[in-house]
């Protein structure tokens, strides 16, 4: 199986947005496509209701134990269902699964100072691969087991960035390529100019230099974390009818690591 996988940012999916069709598409042509799908403005909606202002620190969301219960029912819930049932209402064959499903992703705490927020220190690939070779899109929710037992905390579970969730999948996989479906078009330089192509020392370059800021950091520390064996990752803009199978065609769309 060729799998391919693809993180969608809830704020590119719109009117002009055509992911689900071409994931569905990529299917027929006989590719494996998996998903991981963020959630952060949802999220933030939820817990600006709840009198909570959203923190995030290098673009990772603070989090703490009642911020939890929010981020999981969102994510878990209303984001992935709703993602599910967008595929399969244009005709694909998708079932939703979360980090916590038959110990997917298991996460340590490791910056205290993010609350409950986990750092993957494995991947089981068995329940995406069960669901891949039954024709199925996973839609996977990033969320991870707590793989430290926690007597003080009644949800065993840790908030996982979707991007760096799509990261580590792709690289326990093996996964052909990483797809970044974002609210811009790519990386952009120091100038606010879209950079097309970036070595991994020039995206290592831009991370310390701190050209690259906020919710693009962990993007590209998961593309340089998936490379070997994933050949490439691509950060476009999700928002343009039919991104995802320009990227797939190597047309010249986003920015490419590799």
């Amino acid at each position: 199986m060729q799998s391919v996988v693809v993180k969608i940012g809830g704020s590119t999916l719109g009117s002009h947005d055509t992911s689900l069709e071409d994931l569905i598409e990529l299917t027929r042509r006989g590719l494996s496509p998996v998903v991981v799908h963020g959630g952060g403005s949802v999220i933030s909606t939820w817990l600006e209701r709840q009198g909570s202002l959203p923190r995030f620190v290098r673009g990772l969301r603070v989090t703490d134990a009642a911020g939890l219960e929010v981020v999981t029912a969102v994510l878990c819930g209303l984001v992935n269902t709703s993602l599910v049932a967008g595929i399969v209402r244009k005709g694909g064959r998708a079932v939703g699964l979360n980090g916590a499903d038959d110990g997917l992703f298991q996460a340590e705490i490791v910056e205290p100072d993010l609350g409950r927020v986990g750092s993957i220190v494995s991947v089981n690939t068995a329940p995406v691969l069960a669901l891949m070779e039954r024709g199925y899109i996973p839609v996977v929710a990033p969320v991870s087991l707590h793989g430290s037992s926690d007597p003080d905390s009644e949800l065993p579970v840790l908030n996982v960035n979707a991007d760096t969730a799509a990261g580590e999948l792709a690289k326990a996989l093996g996964a052909q390529r990483l797809i970044f479906l974002t609210d811009v078009e790519g990386v952009l330089d120091s100038s606010r100019r879209l950079i097309s192509r970036l070595s991994p020392t020039q995206a290592r370059r831009l991370i310390t230099s701190g050209v690259a800021v906020g919710g693009m950091i962990p993007k590209l520390e998961a593309c340089l974390r998936a490379l070997d064996p994933v050949t490439t990752a691509q950060i476009i803009d999700g928002r343009r009818s039919g991104a995802l199978l320009e990227a797939m065609e190597d047309q010249k769309i986003g920015t490419r690591i590799e």
